[in-house]
């Protein structure tokens, strides 16, 4: 039996392809959309059924309720949420960081945060808002979901079927793992393309290095046009685990710096050669796609 009604609290391009998967897979029956800019545009294109007036209204008859908003702004839905949330319903989010919402669930929902399972899913692109949404965005791609003790087995099952049926592979780790890999694979790359732009663009000659970029700066700093808001908080929210990363990155450019210093070419070719190796070992392994790699 599909689901009876979803609300998606932020109604982007994660929650927008969320809705749409699961409707494509006749897994839910209605969707009910909340979100800060108006939602003309997803009723539209049939992301959601209904615009709701505010968190009362998206909340009060869901049976599941997604929150795929940016992480800093959690901490006040899960409050909002706790006195409407029925008995039944569960919660679960799409963030990238995993031990801040957690602990934003127990504060906001307090005994009610045996109805929230976390979850990550590891998908996306650079471009954010409904229009981007689509709902294949999932398929094939990793969903983490981080529970506790504080969850029960069915309801941990119940969001897993629902992303299976978006096409994802469903996977859990605990919260402290998470937040590591992250880290390292997603969080320390989007603030080195961030950087890296900034870099360019503070420079005298910006326009003129801007007009002979070509595909290797395309590619690198891609996910450099990715929401700032999102990835904001996300890097203050994972501060001590990407601290660690950029430390260890810089480590990495401080020994790639001597080779170059020092005119070891031998050096050089090796540490390449590696770091080849294994990205097309990486790719062969796991199908990565080119394009899904805004997490």
């Amino acid at each position: 039996m599909p689901l009876p009604r979803l609300a998606v609290v932020g109604v982007g391009l994660i929650g927008g392809s969320f809705s749409l998967a699961l409707k494509r897979a006749g897994a839910v029956a209605e969707v009910v959309g909340l979100g800060r800019a108006p939602l003309d545009e997803a009723l539209r294109l049939g992301v959601i059924d209904r615009a709701a007036a505010n968190i009362r209204d998206a909340v009060t008859a869901a049976d599941v309720v997604l929150l795929a908003t940016p992480v800093g702004q959690m901490p006040q839905l899960f409050a909002a949420i706790r006195d409407v949330l029925p008995p039944g319903c569960l919660i679960t989010d799409a963030g990238s960081t995993k031990q801040d919402v957690i602990g934003a669930a127990k504060a906001g929902l307090g005994e009610r945060v045996s109805q929230f399972v976390p979850a990550h899913p590891v998908a996306g692109r650079e471009k954010s808002g409904v229009a981007a949404a689509e709902p294949a965005l999932f398929e094939g791609r990793h969903v983490v979901l981080t529970p506790s003790a504080d969850q029960r087995a069915e309801d941990v099952d119940r969001i897993a079927a629902l992303w299976r049926a978006c096409g994802a592979r469903v996977s859990t780790m605990t919260p402290t793992q998470h937040d590591a890999v992250f880290a390292a694979v997603s969080h320390l790359p989007h603030m080195l393309a961030y950087a890296l732009v900034d870099d360019i663009a503070a420079r005298p000659n910006a326009d003129e290095l801007f007009a002979f970029a070509a595909g290797g700066f395309r590619d690198f700093t891609r996910i450099a046009s990715s929401s700032p808001e999102m990835w904001r908080d996300i890097a203050l929210n994972n501060r001590e685990a990407l601290l660690c990363e950029i430390d260890s990155y810089g480590d990495k450019l401080a020994a790639l710096r001597a080779l170059v210093a020092a005119g070891d070419g031998p050096g050089l070719e090796r540490l390449m050669a590696r770091a080849r190796d294994r990205r097309d070992a990486w790719l062969a392994r796991f199908n990565v796609g080119a394009e899904n790699t805004a997490e």
